[in-house]
């Protein structure tokens, strides 16, 4: 800890001036220059007794508690704990050293720690890029309890903090599974399969079978008992297609706070794979994934377990967009060639050039023969937004003419993808996540996987 300075506060300055009249009269009655020294030893005294009666920088302890790994486009808790082991109660400010790259709703944090208490403070941090960050010290300024002096603090905690992809949301999820709440966010439930397999044959019951595979409706049908065999279910494969080209940099600003550039393109899909990785793991699938840019840049088979969430979270955490023209088609071969068994290939990507559609066409209709491709593109919501705005003058009539008319550009080329047999999803950056996964949810349940 380092013990810092003490600093005058107006009350004490209002003591000090009020001897400026006795040395000013001094010059004209002699005593009053005693009583002048007299009244500045007593606002001494003063001050000395404020100093030692306060709490001591010694007695006064602060501490930063957060996560290891920050969610990126989500608000982070950050929480400091300020313990006051003194007789005397602590009123205090104090400011926490944050990394300046990311944007707090608090910036000064009060509070009163009573004698031998704690005080609990809490503010959010929302990243808007991934990445490596520092936290510096808690600098901490209280007053004495006469009002004399305030006292500065610095207390060591600096510290390292690294932005992830989205986890909150992924803890989030697993809790309300568990609670069986999935349609507070907007997700749907699936109809489980009993036992993590799927109804196979009947056959006659045997004494090594267990009573609860008796099929009680067969068994009275045919008069003895009958059993239901049950093979195990193949989990599916997923994989997720990122696209970490230069249209994916572009920011995707949020309609509330448009002074806000908001997280990019490319943020908002490493947020959407990392949950829809949680999601088919969780449900006893296989998730995979692929990045690319102007050629393939990384590759992850789809397997189980927590393991592969790990080996995928640190794949995402280290997704970095790249300043060329995306090869979609370079990346669909790529599963081609690595991917022989069926899978839902969710390829993340923007689609504005037509003069790419054509041979992108021609690769999803190759891949279709065995996989089920959806093409995922955020819509802009500058477009979507002026196409259905009231027209009031006649600018504004060319500029919905004009949304309307790369609107209807859009989703040309997105009928004529899904007509190459691939499934389509368009929907605004806010609502990626939950129309991915319930569209994952939905293929689940009718079997199309």
């Amino acid at each position: 800890m380092h013990m810092g300075s003490i600093l005058p506060t107006p009350r004490l300055l209002f003591l000090v001036l009020l001897a400026t009249p006795l040395i000013a009269g001094a010059a004209f009655v002699s005593f009053l220059n005693w009583i002048a020294v007299l009244y500045l030893l007593v606002v001494g005294g003063i001050l000395v007794s404020d100093v030692l009666l306060s709490p001591q920088p010694d007695q006064i302890e602060a501490e930063r508690l957060h996560d290891t790994r920050f969610s990126l486009g989500a608000d982070n808790l950050i929480t400091i704990l300020v313990t006051n082991t003194s007789a005397q109660p602590l009123r205090f400010t104090l400011r926490d050293e944050y990394p300046v790259e990311l944007p707090v709703d608090r910036d000064l944090l009060s509070g009163v720690a009573e004698p031998f208490g704690l005080c609990e403070l809490r503010y959010h941090v929302r990243p808007q890029r991934r990445g490596d960050y520092q936290f510096g010290d808690i600098v901490m300024r209280y007053e004495g309890i006469l009002g004399c002096h305030q006292r500065q603090v610095r207390f060591p905690a600096s510290r390292p903090v690294q932005v992830y992809p989205n986890l909150l949301e992924a803890r989030k999820y697993d809790l309300l599974v568990r609670r069986g709440q999935l349609q507070t966010i907007g997700l749907r439930s699936i109809r489980q399969l009993g036992q993590g397999g799927e109804f196979e044959h009947l056959r006659d019951y045997t004494t090594d079978d267990e009573y609860r595979r008796i099929n009680w409706k067969a068994t009275a049908r045919r008069g003895k008992p009958i059993v239901a065999e049950i093979e195990a279910e193949r989990s599916q494969h997923i994989i997720s297609v990122i696209d970490a080209g230069r249209l994916m940099t572009t920011p995707v600003a949020d309609p509330l706070n448009p002074a806000d550039p908001g997280l990019t393109r490319l943020d908002y899909v490493v947020n959407t794979a990392l949950m829809l990785s949680f999601v088919v793991l969780r449900k006893g699938d296989q998730a995979g994934m692929l990045t690319f840019a102007g050629k393939v840049e990384h590759f992850i088979a789809p397997r189980k377990g927590k393991v592969q969430f790990q080996r995928l979270l640190e794949a995402l955490y280290n997704v970095q967009s790249q300043p060329v023209e995306a090869n979609l088609s370079a990346a669909l071969h790529y599963i081609e060639q690595h991917q022989p068994r069926r899978a839902l290939i969710v390829i993340f990507t923007d689609v504005t050039n037509p003069s790419v559609v054509q041979p992108l066409i021609t690769q999803i209709r190759r891949l279709a023969r065995r996989h089920l491709p959806l093409l995922v593109t955020i819509s802009d919501p500058n477009i979507t937004g002026v196409a259905g705005r009231p027209v009031r003058d006649s600018q504004g009539l060319f500029r919905r003419l004009v949304a309307e008319q790369l609107a209807d550009e859009r989703r040309t080329l997105l009928e004529q993808i899904q007509r190459s047999g691939a499934l389509t999803l368009d929907v605004p950056a806010t609502e990626l996540t939950v129309s991915v996964v319930n569209t994952y949810l939905r293929l689940k349940e009718e079997a199309r996987l």
